[in-house]
C-alpha cells in the first residue's frame, strides 16, 4: 500500500476532490501552518484558498449553489486538512454545521436566503449552545428569549464559539419558554435561533458582544470567543424551521455531524503524527543506525500505524451511516470516542521518538501536542461519547428476561 488510511469503494469525482484538499494541504498549509500557529494568527490566505476550492459549499445542495457532496466526501477532505492544521478544519467546521442544520431544519424562505451565500463562503457559520458555567450538560441552559412582538429578545451568555469573531451567522440555542407549560422537559423549551451580525469583535450588531479571542493552549488561528445577548432583538422568521422548542433536537443533529467532523480531525492528526515520528526515525542515528532498526521504536510505529488505521475505518463507517439515511449516533459516537483517543496516543509516540527535539518549537512535533488534547473535549467530551454509546448499547441489547 502506498500509505495508511486510503478508503476503498470512491467515486472518481470523490477521489478528485480528496486528491486536490491534499495537494493543497501539502503545497498551501503544512509549509506555513506552525509559523501561524505560534503567532495565533487567522489563516487568512488559506482560507480564501479553501473559498476558491468550493470547500464552503462542499455539502451544500446544488440548487442552492454548492457541491452537494455526501459526508463522507467532506470528513475525507477534513482529515486532509487537519492534517495540515487542525485549526482550519476548525473554521469549515462550524461553517458546515450551520448549513447542514439550515438544510434539514430551515424554512424555505431561510435557505434560499442563506445558503447560496455561505456556499460561496461569503457568509460564513459559527454555532453557539455551550454556556460559562454548564459545559456538557446542554440541558442546563439559561440563556432566554422573550417574545415580544414579531421579535424576539435574547438575554445571556455563551461560551466556547469557534469562528465567533469572524462568522457572520451564528446559530444560538436558547430557552424560549412560550407556549411551553410550567414543567415541560427542558429540552422540549428550546429554541435554535439565526443570528446575523458583523465579523470582528466588540458589539458587532446591538445587543450583541463578542468580546475578544479567549487564548489557548493550542488550536490557535482559529478564534475562539464568548457571545452576550443583552437586549437582542432577533426576527421571528429567524427562529430555525419557524417553529420554537425544536432547537434541542435541530443541535443534536447538528452535532451528530460534528461527532463525525472532529473524528475525521483526530485521523488527519494522528496522520500527520506518524508520518513525522516514521520520517525522523529512519534520519535519527543512534548506537550506529537509524533508530528506526531498533525494535522498540518499530513496535511504536507499529502501534502507532494500526491505531491511523482503525481510527480512520471507524470514521469511514460512521460517516457512511450517516448518508445512507440511518441514525448514527451510536457509530459516530465511538468513532469520535476511538479517533481523539488514539490521535492523543500517536502524537505522544511521535514526541517520545523525537527525543529532546519534540520538546523545541522548531519542530512540528510540538504543536501537534498542543492540538491533540481539544479532540478529547470538544463536540463532547470522550465521557459524554461513553454515555451515548452505552446508552444505545443497551438499547440494542436489552435484556429479554
Amino acid at each position: 500500500m502506498a500509505r495508511l488510511a486510503q478508503t476503498a469503494g470512491l467515486t472518481d469525482v470523490q477521489q478528485e476532490i480528496v486528491s486536490t484538499v491534499r495537494d493543497f494541504v501539502d503545497k498551501e498549509i503544512i509549509p506555513v501552518a506552525t509559523e501561524l500557529e505560534h503567532r495565533d494568527e487567522y489563516p487568512q490566505a488559506i482560507v480564501d484558498g479553501l473559498k476558491e476550492l468550493g470547500l464552503f459549499g462542499l455539502m451544500i445542495p446544488e440548487e442552492y449553489g454548492g457541491l452537494g457532496e455526501s459526508l463522507l466526501t467532506y470528513a475525507l477532505c477534513v482529515e486532509e486538512i487537519a492534517r495540515g492544521w487542525m485549526s482550519v478544519s476548525g473554521i469549515i467546521n462550524t461553517h458546515f454545521i450551520v448549513a447542514y442544520m439550515l438544510k434539514q431544519h430551515g424554512t424555505q424562505e431561510q435557505k434560499e436566503y442563506f445558503l447560496p451565500k455561505m456556499a460561496l463562503g461569503d457568509v460564513r457559520g459559527a454555532f453557539s449552545m455551550s454556556e460559562p458555567a454548564l459545559g456538557s450538560d446542554v440541558s442546563a441552559i439559561t440563556s432566554k428569549a422573550v417574545k415580544d412582538g414579531d421579535e424576539y429578545v435574547l438575554t445571556g451568555q455563551k461560551m466556547w464559539l469557534t469562528n465567533g469573531g469572524t462568522s457572520s451567522l451564528v446559530a444560538v440555542l436558547v430557552r424560549s419558554d412560550e407556549g411551553h407549560p410550567e414543567g415541560t422537559a427542558p429540552h422540549r423549551s428550546m429554541t435554535t435561533f439565526l443570528v446575523e451580525k458583523e465579523p470582528g469583535f466588540g458589539e458587532v450588531r446591538p445587543g450583541l458582544t463578542i468580546p475578544g479571542k479567549i487564548d489557548k493552549m493550542g488550536y490557535k488561528g482559529v478564534d475562539t470567543t464568548e457571545l452576550i445577548m443583552d437586549g437582542l432583538r432577533v426576527p421571528a422568521d429567524r427562529v430555525l424551521g419557524g417553529v420554537t422548542g425544536r432547537g434541542f433536537y435541530q443541535m443534536m443533529d447538528g452535532v451528530e455531524v460534528g461527532r463525525v467532523n472532529v473524528a475525521a480531525r483526530g485521523c488527519g492528526v494522528a496522520q500527520r503524527a506518524f508520518e513525522l515520528g516514521v520520517a525522523y526515525a529512519q534520519q535519527r542515528h543512534t548506537f550506529g543506525k537509524p533508530i528506526a532498526q531498533h525494535q522498540a521504536i518499530q513496535f511504536k510505529l507499529a502501534e502507532m500505524a494500526t491505531k491511523v488505521e482503525a481510527a480512520h475505518a471507524m470514521m469511514v463507517n460512521a460517516a457512511r451511516k450517516k448518508d445512507s439515511g440511518q441514525r448514527n449516533d451510536l457509530e459516530a459516537g465511538m468513532a469520535k470516542y476511538l479517533a481523539s483517543e488514539y490521535c492523543k496516543e500517536v502524537v505522544e509516540d511521535a514526541f517520545r521518538i523525537h527525543g529532546g527535539y519534540g520538546f523545541s518549537k522548531e519542530y512540528e512535533i510540538e504543536r501537534l501536542y498542543r492540538e491533540a488534547p481539544m479532540l478529547l473535549i470538544g463536540e463532547g467530551t470522550a465521557e459524554i461519547q461513553k454515555m451515548i454509546i452505552g446508552r444505545r448499547l443497551l438499547e440494542e441489547y436489552r435484556f429479554q428476561g
